[in-house]
């Protein structure tokens, strides 16, 4: 009688393996169906986590139903490897996204936001042209501001100052306060006279590809919008990680089995 241990890894991994393959599928089209920088640069990874997964589930399935003890074994390293690498980037992505905030204006909805108030790694990221190329083509696809400029179309400047604006909107699909610019329409500003220093007033521009998607406030909305996202995911990879350490038990278990198996075999 096959051992529950192994029994219970092999349905697992079974699983995995049966969702590996749409991801891999997916991989594969966007790799032949993409057409900017922003989906080509989804193809790579996408095909990768498909192939490491699907490998990975075969090793373990293979491992547990077929009794191969090099194969589990293999399991178990990669395994444990994961639990460990998934550990660091939980407390990593904590550490990274502990600085920044927006800053609060007066008599505003929103809030305005400053590359400099977060951590130095998130900035680097950014600042790297090639990586930033890549966001804003992501962006311009999105159609983030196109929506914004949908959405309070028939706003006045007073009632644009109430709305309660995503950080990217924030920052990326209009002019900073400071720049004193004169409104038309949510993405279009007349440039008018103004003091300020900040560099990002030279920086706009009413092309609806270019908007403020080069200055730094775009840059620090992005990152806000990131340093949400990866404390949520942060949380759900505690969830993950303990499952994972659960299934890495159970394997564990699967091997000793195997193990006995290789040393007393069963005799019908």
């Amino acid at each position: 009688m096959v051992r529950f241990s192994n029994n219970l890894v092999g349905i697992l991994n079974f699983i995995v393996f049966l969702l590996s393959i749409p991801i891999i599928a997916g991989g594969i089209w966007l790799s032949r169906q993409g057409t900017s920088d922003c989906e080509k640069f989804l193809d790579t990874p996408v095909i990768v986590i498909g192939v490491f997964l699907l490998l990975v589930s075969l090793a373990g399935f293979i491992g547990a139903c077929c009794r191969v003890t090099w194969l589990l074994w293999i399991y178990l390293f990669v395994m444990f490897i994961l639990i460990v690498l998934l550990f660091v980037f939980t407390i990593f992505a904590f550490a990274v996204t502990n600085k920044g905030a927006g800053q609060v204006l007066s008599n505003r909805g929103y809030r305005e936001y400053r590359l400099g108030d977060y951590s130095n790694w998130l900035q680097n990221r950014v600042n790297n042209n090639k990586n930033w190329n890549k966001i804003r083509s992501c962006l311009v696809d999105g159609k983030v501001c196109t929506e914004f400029n949908v959405k309070f179309a028939r706003d006045t400047v007073d009632q644009l100052y109430q709305e309660h604006l995503s950080s990217i909107q924030s920052g990326c699909c209009k002019p900073a306060d400071e720049c004193n610019f004169v409104f038309v329409r949510p993405t279009e500003w007349t440039v008018g006279s103004s003091n300020s220093t900040n560099p990002d007033c030279g920086l706009w521009n009413n092309d609806p590809k270019t908007l403020c998607f080069n200055c730094s406030s775009c840059k620090a909305g992005v990152l806000d919008n990131l340093k949400r996202n990866w404390k949520k995911v942060a949380i759900i990879n505690i969830v993950v990680l303990v499952f994972l350490i659960i299934v890495y038990s159970i394997g564990c278990c699967a091997f000793r089995n195997n193990k006995e198996e290789n040393h007393y075999p069963r005799w019908k």
